[in-house]
């Protein structure tokens, strides 16, 4: 039986994505692959269209 609203990480409780997060502010690049693919995007777009104000 499982407790409604609570939810259990690995990688919370080892702190893996406190990490990833705190690598990913730092460089600016993100860890998550939505993010990543976001990022190249909107610098390809850039880079074709030069930036906008």
């Amino acid at each position: 039986m499982r407790i409604r609203g609570l939810s259990f990480s690995w990688s919370r409780l080892l702190g893996i994505a406190g990490l990833k997060s705190k690598v990913a502010h730092k460089t600016g690049i993100p860890t998550t692959r939505g993010g990543l693919e976001r990022k190249l995007g909107r610098m390809l777009i850039e880079l074709m269209f030069g930036k906008r104000k």
